[in-house]
C-alpha cells in the first residue's frame, strides 16, 4: 500500500488485500463480552484490612487464568501519562526513521504470516541495563529517552514486587527471582481504527516467552485472552496494569502457573496505544522447575534449558534477541 505524505496508511475505506487474514485466522467474536473473571487485585490491601491477601489473589489468578490486573500499584500516574503521551507523539510523527537494527515496524514492514501485515505500528527496543542501551532508543521526540527511562525504573520496581509475591505464594525462598528478572524489552503498539476489524488482527494469538509481562493499555480495549476455549475481552481499567504469566514462569512453577494465549483485535473507531514490558531472565540463565516444587508425586514436567535456547526456538523473538545481543556488543 502506497502512503501519501499527507495521509496515514490506515486512512482507507476498505481493508487492503495484504492486511486480510485467511478465514481460519480472522477474529469471529470481536464483540464478545468483557471477561469479568479476570481478577482486579488491589496491591494496597492486606490481611489487616480485612481483605484477601493480594499474594493469595495473585497466585489463584496465575493458576487459573494466567492473567490479572493490578491497581494501587504505586507507580505515579504522572509517570504513566508522560510515557503514553511521548509514545503518542512518536507515533504521530510524519516520518519515523527506522534504526539500523530494524526495531521500528511500520504497517509495510510488520508481517504476521504468509505475507499478511498486522494492523498496527510497533516500536521495540531493549531496556536493560538502561545506560547501555539507551543509545538505541528513538532520539525524537527529544524527551523520549528521559520519559521512558523514568517509566522503566518504576516498572522494574513493580515487577520485582509482583514476582516476590508470586515467590511467596509458591513457597519459594524470599528473593528467588532476584538477579534473574529484569525488564529487558519494551514493545509499544499503535492500533489505528480499521474499516473492518473482522478481517484483520493487531497481534496474532501467542504466549509470551517471558517470566511475566506488564501491559499498560490506558482506557482502550482490544486485548483478548483464551478462556475455556473462547476468546474474551479484557476490560480496560483506568491506571491499572495487566499482568500475565509467561512461559518461563510456567516452567519454574512446574506447571502450577499458566501461560495462556492472547491476541489483540482492532476497532472501527478507536485508536489503541499500549506499552508492554517483558520481564525476562538473562540469556544464559538456566530455566527449570524450582527444586522445592519437584518431588515423587509431582515430577519435573520440563527439561532444563538456557533462556537463549528457548527464545531461539521462537523465530520472531529469537531474531530480535540475536539482533539485540549484536547491537549491545557494538
Amino acid at each position: 500500500m502506497k502512503e501519501d505524505k499527507d495521509s496515514k496508511w490506515f486512512d482507507v475505506e476498505f481493508v487492503p488485500k495484504d492486511y486480510i487474514f485467511p478465514k481460519e485466522d480472522q477474529p469471529r467474536n470481536i464483540d464478545s463480552p468483557v471477561c469479568d473473571s479476570i481478577p482486579v487485585i488491589d496491591l494496597s490491601n492486606s490481611k489487616a484490612d480485612g481483605h484477601i491477601n493480594p499474594v493469595e489473589s495473585i497466585l489463584t489468578a496465575s493458576q487459573e487464568i494466567g492473567f490479572f490486573q493490578v491497581i494501587n500499584h504505586g507507580i505515579p500516574e504522572t509517570i504513566v501519562n508522560d510515557a503514553m503521551n511521548v509514545l503518542k507523539e512518536f507515533f504521530d510523527m510524519p516520518s519515523k526513521k527506522t534504526h539500523t537494527t530494524g526495531w521500528i515496524y511500520t504497517s509495510s514492514t510488520d508481517y504476521a504470516k504468509d505475507g499478511v501485515h498486522l494492523w498496527r505500528e510497533n516500536l521495540k527496543h531493549p531496556c536493560h541495563p538502561i545506560e547501555d542501551c539507551i543509545h538505541l532508543w528513538p532520539e525524537n521526540p527529544t524527551r523520549y529517552q528521559e520519559v521512558i527511562s523514568a517509566y522503566l525504573v518504576e516498572i522494574q520496581k513493580l515487577s520485582s514486587r509482583i514476582l516476590e509475591m508470586i515467590s511467596e505464594g509458591l513457597g519459594l525462598q524470599s528473593g528467588y527471582f532476584k538477579g534473574m528478572s529484569e525488564v529487558q524489552l519494551l514493545s509499544s503498539n499503535l492500533y489505528p481504527p480499521c474499516p473492518d476489524p473482522s478481517l484483520t488482527l493487531g497481534i496474532l494469538p501467542h504466549q509470551d516467552p517471558s517470566l511475566i509481562t506488564l501491559l499498560y493499555q490506558s482506557d482502550s480495549t482490544g486485548l483478548q485472552v483464551m478462556k475455556d476455549g473462547q476468546w474474551v475481552n479484557v476490560g480496560a481499567i483506568p491506571n491499572a496494569f495487566v499482568v500475565n504469566i509467561g512461559n518461563q514462569l510456567e516452567i519454574i512453577s512446574n506447571g502450577k502457573l499458566k501461560s495462556i494465549k492472547h491476541r489483540v483485535v482492532n476497532n472501527t473507531h478507536e485508536t489503541r496505544i499500549s506499552i508492554a514490558t517483558f520481564v525476562n531472565p538473562s540469556p544464559d540463565c538456566i530455566i527449570e522447575p524450582a527444586k522445592v516444587l519437584v518431588n515423587e508425586l509431582e515430577p519435573s514436567q520440563y527439561t532444563a534449558k538456557q533462556y537463549k535456547e528457548f527464545v531461539q526456538c521462537n523465530k520472531a523473538f529469537g531474531d530480535y534477541t540475536v539482533a539485540l545481543q549484536n547491537a549491545l556488543k557494538n
